[in-house]
């Protein structure tokens, strides 16, 4: 069995997601005349504005929080460690490039999930790539393919890699051993998840600056404290990006595949930018301005932050510290905590364990309401069918706990690799709607007025999307 997940893991990100995720990345890129570059300060424009104007939906704000609290999870610490340690310095490189790309992607998919939403049975705001596929492209069957796709990803597999990491991290920080850690993990869970989107959004405005906000503080200090070892360390990420240091070797072209690989599928599990997964948080927002771009702006911005930022402060920490070894066996969360000690001291090890905790756990209430967000689509009357499958989530938060963690992050490589195919097609039969939602936003933005969506403007839309919602 593992080595049919290995072998199916390795087809769609060797032959498929690799060239389909650089190829939408650049697709939208160019379409919509490089927006991450030209528009990069009005991405924080809208942000610092995203708190205002949240009306009876959750503020521009919470939602950008709630994806980013999903984003900044294991993948900004164990995944950026796995990366390092399978493809080389380089793959760090492959993440800043997917990540670049890939906030045009998000800005399509976020911009898609903003004019398509719904209302559900208690007044939410609900939407995402299931929703877009069924009312913008009338393909019903679609969405479902990407629900059950989602819900199996975030639902239950993601949820198990980040409780892995909590409990690797306690058992090496405190001697914790990992079955108490899913109980506990398990019952803040459940706290958290029978209290609805309201309550999971608040609870990630609250607790995921706060935690950034720390861990960019001690990386920076590490980045300081080596300032003078930064420029070999820069040349070390280049070189292993490009195949120039096993070019004596022989081994030019596995090098570059490897880095590329690694960099791609750890740079997608942590920024989900053309996964269709942060779409479902952008379309919970009442934006400000009262645009569907405006949240495609506030999510480009959290690609930026959970890849450029925090991935690369984690790299740093693992660069600078000499403790990427090959053949070591020293991986994920362990050799962060093993990075961080050796700059730091004995206490660097209990703060990894402390952040990962409260990264990767915002990151399993964040996942789970992008799954309640798939299985309301699927099914409306939910009430006996919710209550099962937070149970189910709740299993694999001990499942995830008590596994190893190999066959954990193969099983994410399989399932988000899936959903972002099915995805990406969408995106690219939705592209007309993306670039012209993007053009009328800016033409208003140029003849100084507040970006206002005036659905009679666009005739298609006027038809397919609710009364209520525009």
């Amino acid at each position: 069995m593992t080595e049919l997940i290995n072998g199916l893991s390795n087809l769609l990100w060797s032959h498929v997601l690799v060239y389909l995720l650089v190829t939408a990345g650049l697709y939208f890129t160019v379409r919509l005349n490089f927006i991450q570059f030209t528009q990069f300060p009005h991405m924080f424009k809208v942000m610092f504005n995203s708190r205002q104007g949240c009306g009876d939906g959750i503020s521009s704000f919470q939602a950008f929080c709630t994806s980013l609290a999903a984003r900044v999870g294991t993948g900004n610490m164990a995944g950026v460690a796995v990366a390092l340690y399978l493809g080389g310095p380089g793959a760090i490189f492959w993440m800043w490039v997917i990540a670049l790309i890939g906030m045009a992607t998000s800005f399509a998919e976020s911009t898609l999930a903003q004019v398509y939403k719904t209302r559900d049975e208690e007044g939410n705001f609900r939407g995402g790539p299931a929703y877009y596929m069924e009312i913008g492209l009338g393909k019903r069957w679609m969405g479902v393919i990407f629900s059950l796709c989602l819900i199996l990803a975030f639902g239950l597999v993601f949820n198990a890699v980040q409780s892995n990491s909590i409990a690797a991290a306690f058992e090496v920080a405190f001697d914790i051993p990992k079955y108490y850690v899913g109980i506990a993990l398990v019952l803040g869970t459940a706290v958290i998840i029978f209290g609805g989107i309201k309550t999971i959004s608040r609870f990630a405005e609250a607790v995921v600056p706060a935690m950034a906000g720390l861990y960019l503080l001690i990386a920076l200090f590490i980045v300081i404290s080596n300032y003078a070892a930064l420029p070999d360390v820069f040349m070390m990420i280049i070189n292993s990006a490009f195949g120039i240091e096993q070019a004596g070797a022989g081994a030019i072209g596995y090098g570059i595949m490897q880095a590329m690989i690694q960099g791609i599928k750890r740079g997608l599990f942590s920024n989900e930018a053309g996964m269709g997964s942060a779409a479902n948080a952008a379309a919970t927002a009442t934006p400000n301005p009262p645009h569907p771009a405006s949240q495609g702006y506030v999510q480009m911005l959290g690609v930026f932050v959970d890849t450029i930022v925090i991935c690369t402060a984690t790299a740093a920490i693992i660069l600078l510290s000499g403790q990427l070894e090959p053949d070591s066996g020293l991986t994920g969360i362990a050799l962060t905590q093993a990075a961080l000690v050796s700059q730091v001291g004995s206490w660097g090890s209990y703060f990894i364990a402390i952040a990962i905790l409260f990264f990767a756990f915002t990151s399993i209430v964040a996942n789970y309401s992008y799954a309640e967000t798939n299985l309301l689509f699927l099914e409306h009357n939910h009430a006996k069918g919710m209550v099962i499958f937070r149970i189910l989530v709740l299993v694999m938060v001990m499942f995830g706990a008590m596994s190893e963690l190999g066959l954990v992050w193969t099983l994410a490589d399989i399932s988000m690799g899936l959903m972002a195919i099915v995805n990406i097609i969408s995106l690219f039969m939705l592209s007309g709607i993306v670039l012209w939602l993007s053009r009328d936003y800016l033409s208003q933005l140029k003849e100084g007025k507040i970006p206002t969506f005036d659905r009679s403007k666009h005739p298609t839309l006027d038809k397919q999307i609710p009364k209520d919602i525009w």
